[in-house]
């Protein structure tokens, strides 16, 4: 059983020689040195020209600063009980999907900025944007402590389940990313008893928008609004958990109907504009899902103005899809009130980005659902945008275990 190694850079080697020492914990949470080589990684990510290639990985960067890292650290000690005391939880093994590449480095740099040591696959699969951040992290070793390449390892090997076996019965936590089938076939392989997992099954997430502060906003506000609905739908193709699937317009349905053709002019515009494409293949994906939810009785009418785009008039709230139909493909609905969305909302359900509301009306939404539903509610153009909080933890506190000392 023999893995790629991919960071630090080299051959490949037996699994067992990727697992590190049981008991070796030579990083504390919040340890400098870490600090330091993320911060390195950070101003490579943010560079002009790799931001221009890449420019997913300006948000990463962003993410990496050192004033965002020591800002994480001192929110976890402001919040641990005086008595409490953290420790790194020792070996984190990560699966990430293939279809995000961002995704591994964010889950990793929390990990590795709590102190553990880390051991992650990269998928053969992954994109160019993964090529490049194993690039940026290797060239930034020359630079980092020697305790770095000893304790962080990515790694890349294919579907074999006895590496993945040996890795989850060796970490101290496994963290799976890639929805339901990826979360089920990792469970197989069981874990030390004091071990424990960290998971991301399949989630949905949707986008609401109001009639009457679409009406309240300027041209270029609506504009901006969109130019950031599309960066959330179009990157990863509509892909990812938070890019939304269905857009509910909330308010008079008398003025929604203009809305709502504003918005999808607008849409397809806007990503005609960031040069986005759909192929013909795509094209053809997303008709087939489409008219399947139609069989079903779930479409009252659907338009398909091109190929980046694909309109569908739902019946009722409950028929939004919470499945991926194809890159450009949106459900659209008009409801009363926020509230007439409670009844829809299911645990599966993740990001709500929004668009011409008040702060108050979001809270009192969320709090209507009590927790059971939807784990963020943020602004269009925030749907991707990675957060400590994600999927309802608090993934650094995760990343940590807790010793209490009373006097």
């Amino acid at each position: 059983m023999t893995v790629r190694m991919r960071f630090p850079a080299g051959p490949e080697l037996p699994v067992d020689e990727v697992l590190p020492e049981r008991g070796d914990t030579p990083l504390a949470v919040g340890d400098e040195r870490i600090v330091d080589f993320l911060t390195l990684v950070s101003r490579r990510l943010l560079a002009p020209a790799l931001a221009r290639r890449h420019p997913e990985l300006g948000s990463l960067g962003f993410f990496l600063r050192r004033r965002e890292l020591l800002r994480a650290v001192e929110r976890l000690h402001e919040a641990l009980d005086p008595q409490a005391l953290a420790f790194p939880r020792g070996v984190v093994f990560h699966i990430p999907p293939a279809n995000v590449d961002t995704v591994f480095v964010y889950s990793w740099a929390l990990a590795a900025l709590a102190g553990n040591i880390n051991v992650v696959r990269v998928s053969p699969r992954s994109a160019a944007a993964a090529d490049t951040i194993l690039e940026v992290l290797n060239d930034s070793l020359a630079e980092a402590d020697p305790v770095v390449a000893r304790t962080q390892r990515m790694i890349t090997y294919g579907h074999d389940d006895e590496v993945t076996a040996r890795l989850s019965a060796g970490c101290d936590m496994r963290v799976v990313w890639g929805g339901d089938r990826a979360v089920n076939a990792v469970r197989q392989h069981p874990l030390a008893p004091a071990a424990r997992d960290l998971t991301f099954p399949d989630r949905a997430s949707f986008a609401v928008l109001s009639v009457a502060g679409w009406h309240a906003a300027s041209p270029a506000a609506r504009r901006d609004a969109v130019a950031g609905f599309v960066n959330d739908a179009y990157w990863f193709d509509q892909a990812a958990c938070s890019s939304p699937r269905a857009v509910f317009l909330v308010g008079d349905a008398g003025r929604a109907e203009s809305v709502r053709a504003e918005f999808v002019a607008l849409l397809g515009a806007g990503a005609r504009d960031r040069g986005w494409e759909v192929d013909a293949a795509m094209a053809v994906e997303k008709r087939v899902g489409a008219y399947g939810l139609a069989a079903d009785g779930a479409v009252a009418r659907m338009a398909f103005p091109d190929n980046l785009v694909a309109t569908l008039d739902l019946a009722a709230p409950a028929a939004a899809p919470r499945e991926w139909l194809g890159t450009g493909t949106f459900g659209f609905v008009t409801v009363t009130g926020l509230a007439e969305l409670v009844p829809f909302v299911r645990r599966q359900d993740q990001t709500l980005t929004h668009f011409g509301f008040e702060a108050d009306e979001l809270r009192e939404f969320a709090r209507q659902l009590g927790g059971r539903g939807i784990d963020r509610i943020v602004p269009f153009g925030a749907a991707l945008r990675f957060a400590p909080i994600w999927d309802g933890y608090d993934l650094f506190r995760e990343f940590v275990r807790l010793v209490t000392v009373e006097v």
